[in-house]
């Protein structure tokens, strides 16, 4: 994995990539006016900037506006948000180098109610930028390392809910997941000189559609039964392994999935909710004729104590694409990795105005064929944040985040520590 340098997520929760949705949260983009605005200017100091074995550190700063439009209609509502941020790097500055990276965003989503028993929603977030956890939300430990370039992820979700008779209802889902790094342009001839390009490993289109089962066991609890068909193509078209005898190509690692889940969402007290599936997913990567059979499980839980204050804990385990392509001894290139990830969060409403929130996550990372298959990369992440609101339109916080990957492909491993300081406006 090439280490290269990554662009700040200073908020605290964005030590934690991987359980994140990247859809907006409609409950808390809703807000009493069709419009709202916003903007953070932070100054951190993060050690070891470029994410690698050798530490360089830089302060800086980030500035954040955001505009957000909601409009509610009678069985209907439309929302759209803009996120611009820039990031200066005083020692990149120094060392003559462009001292700026720049990210947009743009959420879009759709609420509607057809009738009382049958509501639809759509939800697309668009990136653009250098961010590792915006682009590779998915997990694996390139969602720490920067990939340079003007590089572009898309979500979309789209979701339908179906209540049929009071006790029996469906969610059919589709997500499609894209994205495109403008690092490329990798061939048979120079791909043992320059290696693989970023495009050539991670460029793909990772697709999925699924149908839940519900039944309404209780007021508190509802079981369900389900199945998923997912699909991920590689689009680059590059080489990204050789041997003696067979180049390799990003498509080579396309592969398809089935996977069948049983779950339940119950709330088990008025203030703690929990929600699991579990099942058992089947990948066939078809064009090397090797399939894997392996665990399928998303599990979350959370228990509010206080006002304000709320206990989060998760556990998910998922196939994530990989940009380590090194052959093994079989002749096969790694294929994806398998990760799971175990998160908690805690935010405690200290007074009225001061908010304090813990995050963190350990990630076991495992590489699924190739030079190092089944070989496990960890990935320990803490955050750590204080928030002081003067009143409803300026705050002030401060934040400590921690990351660390410990791994077997050399030179991978680094440890990284960033301090921020920072107001918000919002009107």
């Amino acid at each position: 994995m090439k280490k290269l340098f990554i662009s700040v997520g200073l908020a605290a929760a964005g030590t934690v990539s991987l359980q994140a949705d990247y859809a907006p949260d409609l409950n808390s983009m809703q807000t009493t006016k069709i419009w709202s605005a916003s903007a953070s200017l932070r100054g951190f100091y993060d050690d070891n900037y470029n994410t690698a074995h050798d530490k360089q550190g830089s302060a800086g700063f980030e500035v954040s506006p955001s505009l957000q439009l909601s409009v509610p209609l009678q069985q209907t509502e439309i929302g759209l948000k803009y996120t611009y941020g820039l990031y200066y790097y005083q020692t990149r500055q120094n060392q003559g180098n462009d001292p700026v990276d720049q990210s947009h965003q743009v959420d879009l989503w759709l609420d509607h109610a057809f009738t009382e028993r049958f509501q639809g929603t759509v939800k697309d977030t668009f990136r653009y930028g250098r961010e590792p956890s915006l682009l590779n939300p998915n997990g694996g430990p390139q969602s720490f390392s920067r990939i340079n370039g003007n590089n572009i992820a898309n979500y979309a979700n789209a979701s339908l809910t179906s209540d049929w008779t009071r006790e029996f209802s469906t969610v059919s889902t589709y997500n499609n997941s894209f994205y495109n790094f403008q690092n490329s342009g990798t061939t048979v001839a120079n791909l043992s000189t320059q290696g693989a390009s970023q495009a050539g490993l991670l460029d793909r289109i990772d697709q999925s559609i699924a149908n839940d089962f519900r039944w309404s066991v209780s007021q508190q609890t509802i079981v369900l039964i389900g199945y998923a068909f997912g699909w991920v193509d590689y689009t680059a078209g590059e080489p990204i392994q050789q041997s003696a005898t067979t180049t390799f190509y990003s498509n080579d690692r396309n592969y398809r999935s089935h996977t069948g889940y049983v779950g339940f969402q119950s709330t088990v007290l008025p203030n703690l909710n929990a929600s699991v599936k579990v099942g058992v997913e089947d990948d066939q990567y078809y064009r090397q004729s090797y399939s894997q059979l392996g665990p399928y499980l998303v599990s979350t839980a959370s228990y509010t104590y206080a006002p304000g204050s709320y206990v989060q804990v998760g556990i998910q385990h998922n196939q994530n694409a990989s940009d380590i392509a090194a052959l093994g001894s079989n002749g096969r290139p790694t294929l994806s990795e398998e990760s799971t990830v175990f998160s908690a969060s805690l935010n405690h409403q200290i007074t009225a105005k001061l908010l304090g929130s813990l995050v963190g996550s350990v990630q076991d990372s495992t590489y699924n064929q190739g030079a190092y298959n089944n070989n496990s990369d960890w990935i320990y992440s803490l955050g750590a944040n204080l928030s002081y609101a003067f009143n409803q339109h300026f705050s002030t916080e401060v934040g400590y985040n921690f990351d660390d990957l410990q791994s077997n492909v050399p030179n991978n491993s680094f440890s990284r520590n960033r301090f921020y300081l920072g107001v918000t406006a919002a009107y």
